[in-house]
């Protein structure tokens, strides 16, 4: 399991370093003109490539194998994009209070996107928990995500988001769940190559992710779109920010505990039912918001690197705790009365 801890100090998670880099360079250097055009098209195919190696990423016998452990999958499922949102939509009164419209727009987003894969199953792995479990319920929950966020999209947030209409619903169709359905579809042929080249197919998964939010603050900074923003609001939606992770891990936790599950579980279902995913959530947006991406982005951004931190504090006094203490003591249970695993593999996100 060593393979799936996280650094023991890392206040900062470098790749958010080099979204803001990004984020920066655009302030700097923004696309325009026929730049802005050339970039546009790449980020295109870039998110088109990018869903298509989830989908050749996602295996489906491990996702089949982890049903069986269907009330921790359905539990995080339920936080995820039911609970959030439902939190999401109650942050409307703060508007304009703390929060200008833009800002809302981008944090009811954030609630309704997909959990995380690989920093769930690092924060399960380090805390003791039920890696198994962590690794299919984000499985699962960027699946799900795949088709519902833009429906749940679509329904609460409609033309304020940045016109939702059949012309953004084709753009979803075709950017989004037409690649993944063909990586599904080959992975029988391609997921060889893919696990053979992972490290080298992850970077350019990230460098995907960093075209595609230039390309969306190169466009916000041609508009105008940042001088909607002040220091003060952006204190507003950290305040927020917090509150809504806060109660979310507490929820998740104690909720849990009285849903009867068992230690191991509980940390799985505290780890994947608490966070959000950057790299489904950022393409996404590019694909819902359009000319809107780069306010709608922040706050999953500012989002995604509290919850690191925070959880990267939890996982490892977790690690501490008694109960862990013990297991770590116990001698292994014979293989005949051990629990099954519930996957086998994950997909690195």
């Amino acid at each position: 399991m060593k393979r799936l801890t996280w650094p023991s100090r890392m206040p900062i998670d470098p790749y958010v370093l080099l979204l803001l880099g990004t984020v920066g360079l655009a302030a700097l250097l923004p696309a325009r003109d026929t730049a802005a055009d050339v970039a546009s098209g790449a980020s295109t195919a870039a998110i088109a490539f990018l869903f298509f190696l989830y989908g050749a990423r996602l295996s489906t016998r491990e996702a089949v194998e982890g049903l069986r452990h269907w009330r921790l999958h359905v539990t995080v499922l339920v936080c995820t994009f039911v609970i959030f949102p439902v939190l999401g939509l109650a942050a409307r009164g703060l508007v304009p209070v703390l929060l200008t419209h833009p800002l809302y727009q981008g944090l009811l987003f954030l609630t309704l996107v997909p959990s995380t894969i690989q920093s769930s199953i690092a924060f399960t792995s380090i805390a003791r928990g039920n890696v198994p479990a962590a690794i299919c319920a984000g499985s699962f929950s960027s699946l799900v995500g795949i088709v519902l966020t833009p429906l749940l999209a679509a329904a609460l947030l409609g033309n304020s988001g940045g016109g939702f209409s059949a012309d953004s619903i084709v753009k979803i169709v075709l950017q989004l769940l037409v690649p993944f359905v063909a990586g599904q579809l080959l992975r029988r042929w391609i997921g060889d190559f893919i696990a053979r080249h992972k490290r080298i197919l992850g970077l350019v998964d990230r460098g995907s992710i960093l075209l595609v939010v230039y390309t969306a603050f190169s466009e916000g900074m041609v508009r105008g779109i940042w001088h909607q923003v002040s220091a003060v609001r952006l204190a507003g939606l950290l305040a927020v920010e917090a509150v809504l992770l806060a109660v979310m891990l507490l929820l998740t936790w104690y909720g849990a505990k009285a849903l009867g599950f068992g230690r191991g579980d509980r940390i799985a279902i505290q780890f994947a039912g608490s966070k959000k995913s950057l790299a489904s959530g950022l393409p996404m947006a590019s694909v819902l918001f359009g000319a809107h991406a780069s306010l709608a982005v922040l706050p999953l951004m500012l989002f995604h690197q509290m919850q690191l931190m925070v959880c990267a504090v939890i996982a490892k006094r977790r690690a501490h705790d008694p109960e862990a203490q013990e297991e770590a003591a116990s001698p292994p249970a014979p293989a005949a009365q051990s629990r099954p695993a519930v996957g086998t593999g994950t997909t690195g996100r």
